[in-house]
């Protein structure tokens, strides 16, 4: 038997919650996580008893909101990484593609650098991707890695740094900058320096199916 369509109520439901997900996400990429849970309510054009029917304090909002952004932006690299047999190749396209975002989507972007270590512990979006990624090349023999956390260590620290670099650095080429690191990441996991360069320098996948995918 086939799910019952979403009633109305369910639908005004969601979008009450994507709402504030989205006035919460726009808060924490401007840097104002002190904000009164009024204020969150106001720009996301809902009532203060709203609030409370999905989120039981503003924290819980704010987290919700992180594992949002995080989980689009980690279901947008899966679609556009899905038809590839390299882990490598995976772990390289992924980083790369991150790597644009910071540019093509600065709010996602402010996201993710504003909740900074969070996303290393965190079972949503990059983390358990690279992780995955990570151990899929040991496990084929692509990646000479004798730790894989501190492989983990090194790309996400990597990836956040990147990010902050590129938004104090406003005149830095992002796609050659991005791509030298992605080289360096690929190198230092084991891949011999003419293949890295070789990887790094493919055209990547459709970079604007991506960006919608993790719209915020």
């Amino acid at each position: 038997m086939a799910d019952a369509a979403p009633s109305r109520l369910d639908r005004r439901k969601a979008r009450t919650r994507a709402a504030l997900i989205h006035a919460a996400q726009t808060f924490i990429a401007d840097g104002r996580t002190n904000a009164a849970i009024l204020d969150l309510t106001q720009a996301a054009d809902v009532g203060m008893g709203s609030f409370y029917n999905h989120f039981s304090s503003k924290d819980e909002l704010f987290r919700a909101a992180v594992e949002d952004a995080l989980d689009r932006h980690g279901a947008g690299l899966d679609e556009l990484t899905r038809d590839m047999n390299d882990p490598a190749e995976v772990f390289a396209y992924s980083f790369r593609l991150t790597g644009r975002l910071h540019r093509r989507h600065p709010q996602l972007s402010k996201v993710l650098l504003n909740t900074g270590l969070t996303i290393a512990t965190s079972e949503h979006g990059i983390a358990p991707r690279v992780r995955r990624d990570i151990q899929a090349g040991i496990q084929a023999g692509r990646f000479t890695i004798n730790d894989p956390e501190l492989a983990f260590v090194i790309a996400t620290g990597t990836a956040l740094c990147l990010g902050q670099l590129l938004h104090t650095q406003p005149d830095r080429d992002d796609a050659q900058a991005t791509d030298q690191i992605t080289e360096d990441l690929l190198r230092t996991f084991g891949i011999p320096a003419d293949e890295a360069h070789e990887i790094c320098q493919r055209p990547l996948p459709d970079l604007d199916r991506l960006l919608l995918s993790t719209t915020v």
